[in-house]
């Protein structure tokens, strides 16, 4: 009798998984540590090619004037009050400083109502040609007013608009507002508009929305463009000196300069440090207290376009 012999089975071959990579030690934290330790460096870096220049000029502001055109000696640290307490006593410089206040605070005032406006308008209403005048705006940013001065100060002349602290305001407001158009357009743009669309269900008009609704979304770039625009028209000095000749009115920049000079030409290095120190005070003051709605404004510039 025969024997019917079966063919032995096939194993199946058990697939081996393969080995899950295993974690460089310390790999995520390490980069972490890396990480922060370069942001700390660059941080330190950048804060000291801002903060060396503002020490030196503390410095400078209480030496004086033989020591800051002496070669460096052993007196470098020997500071005083001198400078300030001349500087001080001048009364054009208090003159100065309230003419800069007005001009300053009417520029940024005037630039951040006028761009709010603006900028509402081009990033909410649909009309034609807004993208080439959009561009034309930003194509402004480009020329620097230095460029445009004599023709400005004839027209501004024709007008009777020189020697007087309103025609630098429409001036100053004139050269920053393309900038604060661009910050309050982006700003705009970057609030939903079923806000609006909520806003008209219930009844608002248009001006109702904007200060109600809108106002307190875009205060950080409302912020940019006034602290820009203040910041600008505080320190600057070109077109003071050419648009004013009425010596009370000078703003504080000019005054500095007609203080500076001494017999035959020479400057007064010590007032003038002094002067500058005294100038950037408010300043340093402004952007202290809006840095935060400043920061954010530049962002939302830089994100939305």
């Amino acid at each position: 009798m025969a024997t019917v012999t079966s063919a032995p089975r096939a194993v199946p071959a058990v697939r081996r998984s393969a080995p899950a990579p295993q974690a460089a030690p310390g790999g995520p934290e390490r980069d972490t540590r890396v990480k922060r330790t370069l942001y700390v460096v660059g941080g330190t870096l950048a804060a000291l090619v801002f903060l060396v220049p503002l020490a030196v000029a503390f410095v400078r502001a209480g030496q004086p004037g033989d020591v800051i055109v002496a070669a460096p000696d052993d007196r470098f640290l020997d500071l005083s009050w001198v400078n300030f307490r001349a500087v001080i006593d001048q009364p054009e410089v208090w003159r100065g400083i309230l003419n800069s206040g007005i001009v300053s605070v009417s520029t940024a005032v005037l630039t951040a109502v006028l761009a709010t406006l603006a900028g509402y308008g081009f990033a909410r209403f649909p009309f034609r040609a807004r993208g080439v005048l959009f561009g034309l705006v930003l194509v402004t940013l480009m020329v620097p007013f230095q460029a445009i001065l004599t023709p400005l100060y004839l027209q501004m002349n024709v007008m009777g608009l020189t020697d007087s602290l309103l025609g630098l305001v429409l001036f100053y407001t004139t050269v920053n507002l393309p900038f604060g158009i661009f910050v309050m357009r982006n700003t705009f743009s970057a609030v939903p508009p079923e806000l609006e669309d909520s806003a008209h269900v219930d009844g608002a008009g248009t001006l109702r929305i904007l200060v109600s609704v809108l106002r307190p979304l875009v205060v950080p770039g409302t912020a940019t463009a006034a602290l820009y625009a203040f910041l600008a028209s505080w320190t600057e000095f070109l077109g003071a000196l050419t648009f004013l000749t009425d010596s009370s009115l000078y703003t504080l920049p000019v005054s500095l300069v007609n203080l500076q000079q001494g017999a035959y030409g020479q400057v007064n290095f010590g007032l003038l440090a002094a002067g500058s120190v005294i100038a950037m005070i408010p300043c340093v003051i402004l952007y202290v207290a809006l840095q935060r709605y400043y920061v954010a404004g530049l962002a939302s510039g830089s994100v939305k376009g």
